[in-house]
């Protein structure tokens, strides 16, 4: 059984470079593996910054937060680390903390954590923050005219291969794919999917008006759709086609379609209005492809991949082989577009495709209009802190 599974290992190698560099299309099945190239193998999962513990005077802002948004986030966090053995009597403690005004807050932390900086691999101390947001759209539960872009939940045939299960040193690397008689090839790319929507005949969860929005929610990963009836859809990610982001606002700025000043997502919609027989062929060049399930009515917020409702100004995006999900991080970055400071505790609590890298966060700006406005201008310089436990001790955390 180990023999055969390794063998899926191997073949899974062989589409994961494929997919690193030009999707493999349904019709062109890959090289056996005797006649491909041999690739290298996947990353070694491998902590991707040093975590330097520091006095709580070194965190800037820290003094002036208001704690309490953060700590109903993390209590939010506990409801799944209470479950780890690192964590649990810090949640336990947590659920326990009577007073909850700024300053019981902030002794809290100052008890039972150790903040870290987080430290790039170069030793540079900043990194990239952006932001994301939950949009809204207009849909159909029914197709129309008006109504003609499908939203899909995940397919049946969509495999998901974990490789940790023979190989414990990649247990964060899975892949994505598909059988093609007896192989295992790329799943459907977004080009794919995009000139032939028979492949996904059925899995319709709903249709939307607008191809720009529908891109851009496949990018936010969540989002509400307020429908003809009526109603309003709370719909959250389900799974993805295991192809990398490409950013196609890199691509108009490289086509020299749009300014680098203006390649932000409401530029990016713009340009699609003003281009619109241009528009799919951009589109496609994003192979990722999202599926989305319905959520029910009543969330607070879109879950994260720590399985919670995500906080509004609270919860961050983070790589998980940087900083540990679940955690409280300390952030000091600017407004969008501004250098009005923004120093404030928040908790990781969502991880993303083009989130990589140790002092790399996306910020979570909410629902609506004026959320989409920021997360859409949000390309600042930051740092970041990571608190822990006391006594945690992990082999992802480097201390110097």
């Amino acid at each position: 059984m180990k023999n055969q599974f390794s063998f899926i290992v191997a073949v899974s190698y062989l589409f994961l470079a494929a997919c690193a560099t030009v999707p493999i299309s349904p019709t062109q099945p890959p090289a056996e593996p005797t006649e491909a190239v041999k690739p290298p193998p996947p990353e070694k999962p491998l902590t991707k910054s040093v975590h330097k513990p520091v006095q709580w005077s070194a965190l800037t802002g820290w003094k002036h937060d208001d704690l309490q948004p953060a700590w109903q986030a993390f209590l939010k966090s506990c409801t799944v680390l209470n479950k780890q053995p690192a964590w649990k009597e810090t949640c336990r403690l947590a659920a326990a903390q009577k007073k909850t005004d700024n300053a019981a807050l902030r002794g809290f932390f100052e008890t039972y954590f150790t903040p870290y900086q987080i430290i790039n691999t170069d030793n540079s101390e900043e990194g990239l923050i952006t932001g994301y947001y939950e949009p809204l759209l207009k849909g159909s539960r029914k197709p129309s005219g008006r109504y003609r872009y499908p939203v899909y939940a995940a397919p049946d045939d969509l495999l998901t291969i974990e490789l940790g299960a023979a190989y414990p040193e990649l247990k964060d690397l899975r892949l994505r794919g598909r059988l093609n008689g007896r192989k295992v090839v790329p799943y459907h790319s977004r080009a794919d999917i995009m000139s032939n929507p028979k492949l996904l005949n059925g899995y319709e969860l709903l249709w939307v008006e607008d191809e720009v929005e529908l891109f851009f929610l496949h990018v936010q990963g969540s989002g509400r759709i307020v429908l003809d009836s009526g109603e309003t859809m709370k719909i959250g990610f389900a799974d993805q086609n295991g192809y990398p982001y490409n950013s196609i606002g890199k691509l108009l700025v490289e086509r020299g379609e749009l300014p680098l000043e203006k390649a932000s997502m409401q530029g990016i919609k713009q340009w699609g209005q003003q281009n619109p027989r241009k528009l799919p062929e951009l589109l496609q060049q994003n192979a990722r492809y999202v599926f989305f399930r319905e959520l029910p009515a009543d969330l607070s917020g879109p879950i994260g991949a720590l399985g919670v409702p995500l906080t509004a100004g609270r919860s961050i995006a983070i790589d998980p082989l940087s900083i540990p999900q679940g955690a409280p991080v300390f952030l000091a970055t600017t407004w969008p577009n501004s250098n009005k400071p923004l120093n404030r505790l928040m908790v990781a609590q969502d991880v993303g495709n083009a989130i990589k890298g140790g002092i790399r966060a996306d910020f979570f700006w909410g629902f609506g209009h004026e959320a989409g406005n920021q997360a859409g201008k949000m390309k600042q310089r930051g740092r970041l802190w990571v608190l822990m436990p006391r006594d945690y001790r992990s082999p992802t955390l480097t201390r110097q």
